[in-house]
């Protein structure tokens, strides 16, 4: 049988895999890259996640200052929440543990601090669910569509994608990883749109929080529901005041 000879993340380690198990992997890095790329149609575009009121009251005022909000943001805030949702529901998934991911589900629905990021997180996560269950149909997420909207219960992005990141057969790390980086990279957008940034500082940006990345997914893959919790005040109370901005360019 012809092997193949991957570098995993972790340096000195190697995998040797099979033809067909090198492609089935492939296959998945493509669709998750698909589900996360701009091009995916959830309007990712029109939200800013309270920065367009952070930018109109100098709070983020160059490239750093963003930099700077992004990276409290998913250390303390809404991003740290969204991430350890996402872990949870990946692990749901892999162990078919519908109770667990609807409880996880629910749970994420409820957790929103502000109408705006309540509004932002559904809408998004409806299109999502609307578009893999047609383009990639999961029985999983067929059950989970179903479940939440006989509970009249709104889908959370994190969840749905950490679902299917699952059943995908996606590693946890990789897929945490690509998830965290993706809102990011759509929050740098809408600072280079507001700020404005240039795109080359916008990706200088995006590269300088590859760190912060990397290192909210090692320690929040680890964390459980008991650890959901958010000290990052300024990114909800932005967003409260975005709610009743008067010139407003995204909807949150």
């Amino acid at each position: 049988m012809i092997t193949i000879t991957i570098m995993t993340m972790k340096v000195g380690s190697i995998i040797i895999m099979s033809d067909e198990q090198h492609w089935i992997t492939l296959r998945s890095l493509l669709r998750q890259q698909s589900w996360l790329s701009p091009a995916f149609p959830i309007g990712a575009y029109s939200y800013s996640h309270g920065i367009e009121w952070a930018v109109e009251s100098q709070h983020i005022r160059d490239r750093q200052s963003l930099i700077d909000w992004l990276e409290a943001d998913l250390r303390y805030g809404s991003g740290r929440n969204d991430a350890i949702f996402f872990s949870q529901a990946w692990s749901a998934a892999i162990d078919e543990d519908h109770k667990r991911l609807f409880e996880i589900a629910e749970l994420a629905a409820a957790y929103r601090g502000t109408s705006e990021f309540a509004l932002e997180s559904s809408q998004q996560a409806t299109a999502c669910l609307g578009t893999l269950r047609v383009v990639w149909p999961d029985r999983l997420l067929d059950w989970l569509s179903y479940t939440l909207s006989e509970c009249d219960i709104s889908p959370s992005l994190s969840v749905v994608l950490g679902a299917r990141s699952a059943r995908q057969g996606i590693a946890s790390g990789l897929a945490l990883a690509a998830f965290l980086q993706s809102y990011l990279a759509n929050l740098v957008t809408a600072g280079v749109r507001l700020i404005p940034l240039g795109q080359t500082d916008g990706q200088l940006a995006i590269a300088e929080l590859e760190e912060t990345v990397m290192a909210a997914t090692a320690h929040l893959s680890e964390c459980t529901i008991d650890d959901l919790g958010s000290a990052a005040f300024m990114v909800d109370l932005a967003s409260m005041s975005h709610e009743t901005q008067y010139t407003r360019l995204f909807r949150s």
